[in-house]
């Protein structure tokens, strides 16, 4: 225990050397500059004679010059301590527990400093598997051992709000400016201890357009195999942060080259090497990013729905091919699209109505006459599958033609929605005479969700 003391105080020999603490003049970024909530929770920890300090993404990115989108605290309080410090939190995780603690709206991460490896007393609170991998660790020690347990030099960056200084211990400032990615220690054990830092290491370098230094990315390839053992679900969550960050599109390229997509996009070949599909991909992706840089809402279901859309279309085409009624061959195909690429994507059930509600849509925006486009427009899931429509056309999987035409009709008056209806085909039943026009759809911005 005393051992452990010294530890968390002056940090110990195994951590790595004592950090570089740049005054403001050295790195510009005030005070004013970090949220509200964040200083909130850093203060409190200080009054409560803590050390607190924000890390990691947030120091990065305010040294290049971009908006952070989370602040996170780093402490040398424990989570206990931490939780006894603020009314409105609470502590989660297992493998790595941290505290949430809730101010307003707003949700601020705070994690305890965690020891270097080696810890002799330690070994009931850290678990690792044979081959490295790190299956739990609450081991708590230094500012110094946090540094360096951290993945990439631009992430182990500590801003101290009060004296606005940044502690640099493994020249992550130098390496932002320059613009590189670069693994703190060895990348092949790094890698071994956490699979998804590679997965970390492409949306990285996809969203920040950086570089990957050489010795950082020399292990992937070989090592890429690992992400096997990694959770299915915590690989779907990295990659909805690759497609939900805005750089989706340069990210699947980053995925590909890297050779990372097998274990985490195994649809990507296909979906990159079939001229028709890439033109699709590439409309959908770049959509998506147009929108999260709008700050506009996008769904990880509506991209589910791209993702999967070409596999669902031909195992329904095939099923008609063999007989089976329109309708009924589009949700047998549906169902068939989705529980095949469930395994891989490891995709929550909970999205399913939304994609299959905007699969079902697009054969009824083929439908322009009588009753018919009055009542897609209220449809709860219009707007996704409007926005799935123009996608579509984008791709050249519908013609624009037809996506043109909705566009019109969801902002003509009555008048003009009567003029632009299309005479029903011929043979087809009697439509219900409609009772009086229907009330219009929201015409706010389209939803993704």
């Amino acid at each position: 225990m005393i051992r452990r003391l010294i530890s968390k105080v002056f940090g110990g020999s195994s951590g790595g050397g004592k950090p570089t603490i740049l005054p403001l003049a050295r790195h510009g970024i005030r005070r004013e500059h970090i949220h509200p909530c964040a200083l909130k929770v850093t203060r409190t920890l200080n009054d409560h004679g803590y050390a607190a300090f924000v890390v990691g993404g947030a120091v990065r990115d305010l040294l290049i010059e971009r908006e952070p989108k989370d602040f996170d605290i780093a402490t040398d309080a424990t989570p206990e301590e931490v939780r006894q410090c603020f009314r409105r939190s609470r502590i989660i995780g297992r493998r790595f527990q941290i505290v949430h603690v809730y101010c307003g709206a707003d949700t601020i991460e705070v994690t305890t400093f965690r020891a270097s490896q080696g810890e002799p007393e330690a070994d009931e609170d850290r678990v690792t598997a044979e081959d490295g991998l790190i299956l739990r660790d609450n081991v708590f020690g230094s500012q110094t051992e946090d540094a360096a347990r951290r993945d990439f030099t631009v992430n182990a960056l500590y801003y101290d709000p009060e004296n606005e200084e940044i502690w640099d211990s493994h020249g992550g400032v130098a390496d932002a400016k320059k613009r590189v990615l670069r693994m703190i220690g060895d990348p092949e054990a790094r890698y071994r201890e956490d699979p998804v830092r590679m997965l970390r290491a492409a949306r990285f370098a996809a969203k920040l357009e950086f570089r990957i230094d050489p010795a950082t990315r020399a292990p992937i390839a070989k090592l890429a195999p690992l992400l096997e053992r990694i959770p299915a679900a915590r690989l779907f969550d990295e990659m909805i942060k690759l497609l939900l960050s805005g750089h989706a599109e340069r990210g699947i390229h980053q995925l590909r080259a890297e050779g990372l997509h097998h274990g985490i996009f195994p649809m990507l070949d296909a979906l990159l090497d079939d001229p028709a599909r890439k033109a699709f991909l590439h409309a959908a992706l770049h959509d998506t990013d147009e929108r999260v840089r709008n700050e506009q809402s996008a769904s990880p279901a509506f991209l589910i729905a791209c993702l999967l859309w070409f596999d669902m279309n031909a195992a329904w085409h095939k099923l008609q091919d063999r007989g089976e009624p329109a309708q009924a061959a589009l949700f047998a195909a549906m169902d068939q699209a989705l529980e095949q690429q469930r395994d891989t994507l490891a995709f929550p059930r909970r999205f399913d109505g939304t994609i299959k509600e905007i699969w079902s849509l697009q054969p009824r925006f083929e439908q322009r006459s009588g009753a018919r486009p009055y009542r897609l427009l209220t449809h709860p899931r219009f707007r996704a599958g409007y926005d799935f429509l123009l996608i579509r056309s984008k791709g050249g999987d519908a013609p624009q033609e037809l996506a043109d035409w909705w566009t019109r009709f969801q902002d003509a008056n009555e008048a003009e929605r009567a003029a632009m209806l299309q005479p029903a085909k011929t043979g087809e039943a009697k439509r219900r005479r409609r009772r009086g026009p229907k009330k219009r759809a929201d015409e706010g911005t389209p939803n993704l969700a």
